[in-house]
């Protein structure tokens, strides 16, 4: 089975820190909307696999669409593709979009099942400081609203490393999330991405900027809440209790097929790539004269290879020493060959099926899964 990611590239107002392909003006929603339900046409062949387990709305912020709207995406996937096996239909969304009325129709008269709200933190001074369009108080109503609305699966971000952040702050925004319920949680560190506001805020004052010593601390606790919480550190950034895994986005960590809809969305066949143009109108112009607007790589197999690499490690399914072989013969020893150095320093551990990082070597994935590249 396969995925759909679906991005809708629109929100009400710039978050401080994100470099996410968006706009803050609806001036052509409707527009864009007519050109993804054309692309879902052009595209109905790309996966090989026509049966769906997931669909992933994600942006931007999808909760600024309707219910009608959703449904009509929804009705013109189903045309193409099979959805009697879904597992999982995950709507991003942010707090404020999550009044009592339209969750209730989420639930009621959607596919949706699954919510990722962009809680971030529940204190106030941060959201302010990360230019959020809600408050603490809608953070912690719209879950409210949720789950009485039926909703029983969720997932809520959050975000660590913020100037001005203690670690007491971090540390009781994970708590009310373990008592609010919550059984997954992706958590993130703030990190300086060229071009955002936040760049060009921290060249006129230094002190915006997020210190790395910070991250790296509030990570460790993060992983001490997680473990004493009963939550499983399943990839470097998410946790789940009750193996409440994102099916979607597991799908990505483990190499599987998907479907990419919308501006600058990306999929993956098995054997290459393509991403579209992170551009609205060029988007909107391409596919009102039946183009597709994307670009596309085949993977060599030294792609494929530091792709497992960069997706596996950072899992709790790790690194099989059998698959290289499987690319192409003798590529295992010398996949053993460089990995014994990190074994032996203590950052990654063998179990016996697998090659796993531990504590120390999850604060240093992004370096180990660069040196064990194959150049």
């Amino acid at each position: 089975m396969a995925g759909i990611y679906i991005h809708i590239p629109f929100c009400k107002q710039a978050c401080n820190y994100c470099n996410f392909h968006f706009s803050t003006s609806l001036a052509h929603k409707g527009a864009l909307l007519n050109a993804l339900h054309k692309e879902i046409e052009l595209r109905a062949n790309y996966l090989e696999d026509k049966l769906l387990d997931t669909i992933y709305f994600g942006g931007g912020t999808p909760s600024l669409l309707s219910i009608e709207e959703l449904n009509s995406i929804f009705g013109t996937i189903e045309k193409y593709f099979d959805l009697s096996a879904l597992k999982e239909v995950t709507l991003e969304a942010n707090p404020d979009d999550l009044k009592s009325d339209y969750i209730l129709r989420l639930r009621n008269e959607t596919l949706i099942d699954r919510l990722s709200i962009g809680i971030q933190s529940f204190r106030e001074e941060d959201l302010i400081f990360m230019k959020r369009a809600h408050n603490a108080g809608e953070a912690l109503d719209c879950i409210i609203l949720a789950e009485d609305a039926g909703f029983d699966k969720f997932t809520i971000d959050l975000i660590y490393g913020t100037p001005g952040m203690s670690d007491d702050v971090w540390l009781n925004n994970l708590k009310i999330a373990n008592e609010i319920g919550m059984e997954h949680l992706s958590c993130y560190a703030l990190t300086l991405e060229t071009g955002t506001p936040l760049a060009k805020a921290v060249k006129k004052k230094p002190e915006f900027a997020p210190l790395e010593a910070d991250a790296e601390r509030q990570f460790r606790i993060l992983m001490e809440f997680a473990e004493l919480h009963g939550y499983e550190h399943y990839e470097i950034s998410n946790f789940a209790k009750n193996e409440r895994y994102a099916i979607h986005n597991s799908a990505y960590w483990k190499g599987s097929s998907y479907l990419g809809l919308g501006p600058s969305a990306h999929s993956f066949d098995g054997s290459g790539r393509s991403w579209n143009v992170a551009n609205n109108l060029q988007y909107i112009k391409s596919l009102n004269d039946s183009i597709l607007p994307l670009e596309t790589e085949h993977l060599s197999l030294k792609d494929h290879y530091n792709e497992w690499i960069l997706t596996r490690l950072r899992t709790k399914w790790g690194l099989d020493p059998a698959f290289p072989d499987t690319l192409q013969t003798g590529w295992s020893n010398t996949f053993e060959n460089s990995i014994k150095e990190f074994v032996n320093n203590g950052f990654v551990h063998w179990n016996g099926q697998v090659y796993l990082l531990t504590t120390e070597g999850k604060l240093m994935a992004d370096y180990i899964s660069s040196a064990l590249f194959m150049e």
